[in-house]
């Protein structure tokens, strides 16, 4: 596990050293801001798990400093400590109310210090930045599913890589791509590797997830159709092995997102069941549309509440003799979301190995699709998380 990160923010230099010096002694790693406008950037930019926060300070005191810091949080809390060079319950009292958590007296004996600093990390969840996303996590399980092949559910999926923690699996567990797609080799972990674990655990999965150059991280499928038999048997003699993995994922991420196979079987079944919403990939041809109208039917007759499965419909711009409005009359419903046609870029990044949306973030093809996510991600955030076992 990475080392609780400190933020120190003192403009004098010798208490600099002493705090450096100290919380190094106790395995802290420490980075320094010499003001309190230095300390608001870096506390943005570092995603420190604790500030240590001087009160007087030139261009921003410790005060407005704590107040900007506060106003700039977006769901994880940072403990924040002042430093105070008076025993004065008025400064004390103006600290809490700035957003502090805890004071201490300049000079103070670094025990003591440490023992405010461990005191104040257990009470607000202890540890570094990862394990507190991982007890804030929205815990929100999508899947995409295509309803016929070739309508861009992996590009999709794959694009769906958002500010928060997010996780992508390739459930496709016969024929997945994303191992091709995202240029990984055939001896990385796979969901085999997961789903067969007896004892399977955060920090194991942890383990086995792995890590795209772009960030996204991803738990495969199978390297080969064979060993996709030894993850369908699993599931079949214990479904709770897959609800433990899923229920892991959760916890550990604000996103999972699951890329489908087309065919409907108990491993897929499991998966519609658990997941918060299901995404049906489709395009504009009629196809296409006749394959829609059959999934809906499908996901009636398993009693699944309308709002669960949307309807995306990517390429929508492209010409098909079809239009929107011709599309949702012959479905009876309407098109959830919509995401444009840019084929060059979807293809390059296919072939490159590069998500574009870390390849061409600013495309056509990008903003279509970081505005579907964002609305998702606004819908999500503000419903309360389920509780999952």
């Amino acid at each position: 596990m990475a080392a609780t990160k400190v933020l120190v923010v003192d403009d004098d230099l010798n208490i600099q050293r002493v705090l450096v010096f100290t919380l190094k002694q106790e395995g802290y790693e420490v980075v320094v801001a010499s003001d309190g406008a230095a300390g608001v950037e870096m506390a943005k930019s570092e995603s420190p798990d604790l500030i240590l926060m001087d009160v007087a300070m030139p261009r921003l005191d410790g005060y407005a400093a704590t107040q900007q810091i506060r106003a700039a949080e977006s769901g994880v809390h940072v403990p924040i400590i002042m430093l105070t060079s008076e025993a004065d319950v008025e400064q004390r009292v103006k600290g809490l109310r700035a957003g502090a958590d805890d004071d201490i007296v300049k000079p103070f004996h670094p025990l003591e210090l440490i023992a405010r600093i461990k005191a104040l990390l257990a009470r607000s969840g202890g540890g570094s930045a990862s394990a507190r996303s991982e007890t804030h996590a929205l815990g929100r399980m999508c899947l995409f599913y295509g309803a016929k092949g070739g309508v861009g559910t992996t590009t999709i999926a794959i694009a769906q890589d958002l500010k928060r923690r997010t996780a992508l699996i390739d459930a496709n567990l016969q024929f997945g791509d994303h191992r091709v797609f995202m240029d990984l080799g055939l001896d990385t972990a796979s969901m085999v590797n997961a789903i067969t674990e007896a004892d399977l655990d955060a920090d194991l999965l942890k383990r086995l997830m792995v890590k795209h150059r772009s960030g996204i991280e991803l738990l495969l499928a199978p390297p080969s159709p064979a060993d996709a038999d030894i993850v369908v048997e699993r599931q079949r003699n214990d479904p709770g092995s897959l609800s433990n993995l899923l229920s892991l994922l959760r916890k550990a991420y604000d996103y999972t997102l699951i890329d489908m196979a087309k065919t409907i079987e108990d491993f897929n079944l499991q998966l519609f069941d658990e997941a918060d919403l299901i995404f049906v990939i489709m395009t504009a041809d009629l196809s296409c549309l006749k394959n829609v109208r059959l999934v809906l039917e499908t996901m009636d007759s398993l009693g699944y509440e309308r709002s669960k499965v949307q309807l995306v419909l990517n390429r929508s711009n492209a010409y098909t003799g079809i239009n929107i409005r011709n599309a949702e009359s012959a479905l009876g419903r309407k098109i959830d979301y919509q995401v444009i046609n840019e084929y060059r870029g979807a293809i390059g990044a296919l072939n490159s190995g590069e998500p574009f949306m870390s390849s061409r973030p600013d495309g056509l093809l990008g903003q279509s699709v970081v505005a579907f996510a964002r609305e998702v991600d606004r819908q999500f955030a503000a419903e309360p998380a389920t509780a999952r076992g």
